[in-house]
């Protein structure tokens, strides 16, 4: 790519129409000059999460999309899906920018002594709107990298590290010594792994396929359970009671996967104890923690575990501030020292802007499948 910053870059956009479409397309803007202490980065790599799909693709129905159009004039168009259209009604008419992180080289840099050091540097960032070219950040906002670290290295250095660290240092802050996560074959799940086992703290990985199992023992993992296996319960309540994991993270949201893991819990809790539980329960305090959709449904609670839990949910961004930049710096700069270990990223796929809006490619990322992770590259 030519070195020369130019006037205005693509950014891409998503809307929901009054007659119920969903739209994505590719918007002209004015690469902007940076303030003191900002910079702008060219975007090289930034990944399709799943956080960022609720904005991007989630409330369509990919089987009716079509593409038409080329180049920057590409626009892909879906129905909504059916039940949808209530929780969109806030969007209708409103393009909105998505990209929570990404990766790139700094090409323009405040007068600012901190924005100045990072001219030149590749860096990750954090902030929103990255399906674009070229962002204009605060130098707050980015994460430099170790010499020699690629942008496609570095482009999920935020999301799923940051969570998964979080999630470690949010079991140790109210007192817990093991784990629970559902989806643990994912990308966050393999990373969770790596630091669980680098850690010395034992996890207890729930997912639903067997080449999921697959993968996790391939890590090394210790603690798998199939949820559609039909020891199911009886494996989860075993594996509790072994590592005293009463907390758990999931990232499905929906159905009554969180409620069996509370009843397994409690299973765990009072075996081997003589006293009867009474109408409370047993006294060991339970605590799930939601920090996903992948399932749609309505989030079913079936309370059979007693009085002793709490059921919130987990978000990095309230995460960050509560833990405070100091311990924010601690678990970026382990992030940067072990980008291409503990919390190296895969991704089978990388496209452009614009192939990000082919109907194939769209139906394809819409997916979600484990093994299969899309990066987009809009300087390509």
């Amino acid at each position: 790519m030519n070195n020369e910053t130019p006037s205005s870059g693509l950014q891409l956009r998503s809307l929901v129409t009054e007659d119920g479409q969903l739209q994505l397309f590719l918007k002209s803007a004015p690469v902007p000059e940076p303030g003191e202490n900002e910079v702008v980065v060219r975007i090289e790599a930034t990944p399709i999460n799943p956080s960022d799909q609720a904005i991007l693709i989630m409330p369509a129905d990919v089987a009716t999309g079509e593409t038409s159009g080329s180049g920057a004039d590409t626009r892909y168009t879906a129905k909504l899906r059916s039940g949808m259209e209530s929780r969109v009604k806030p969007r209708i008419g409103k393009p909105l920018a998505m990209g929570n992180e990404g990766a790139g080289t700094v090409v323009k840099a405040g007068s600012g002594a901190a924005a100045q050091a990072l001219r030149g540097k590749t860096v990750a960032v954090m902030d929103g709107a990255l399906y674009c070219q070229y962002r204009k950040v605060n130098v707050m906002q980015c994460m430099p990298q170790n010499e020699g670290t690629t942008a496609r290295e570095a482009a999920s250095c935020f999301v799923n590290p940051l969570t998964a660290l979080g999630f470690v240092e949010t079991m140790r802050t109210e007192g817990f010594k093991a784990i629970i996560h559902t989806a643990a074959a994912s990308n966050l799940g393999q990373m969770l792994n790596r630091i669980c086992q680098s850690d010395g703290i034992d996890l207890i990985n729930i997912v639903r396929k067997q080449e999921q199992v697959d993968i996790l023992k391939a890590m090394g993992a210790k603690y798998i359970c199939n949820s559609s296996d039909e020891n199911f319960m009886n494996d989860l309540t075993a594996a509790i009671e072994e590592t005293g994991a009463y907390i758990a993270f999931d990232a499905t949201g929906g159905g009554d996967l969180g409620s069996r893991i509370l009843s397994c819990m409690e299973r765990a809790a009072l075996k081997g104890t003589e006293e009867l539980p009474g109408p409370y329960g047993s006294t060991t305090f339970k605590q799930l923690y939601i920090y996903g959709g992948l399932d749609l449904s309505p989030t079913i609670i079936n309370r059979n575990f007693g009085f002793s839990w709490g059921i919130n949910a987990w978000l990095l961004t309230p995460f960050t501030q509560k833990a405070g930049m100091e311990k924010m710096m601690e678990l970026r700069q382990r992030v940067a020292n072990e980008l291409r270990t503990t919390f190296a990223s895969h991704y089978s796929d990388e496209i452009s802007l614009t192939e990000a809006l082919d109907k194939d490619i769209v139906a394809a990322y819409s997916q979600q499948a484990t093994g299969r992770k899309f990066l987009i590259n809009p300087s390509k």
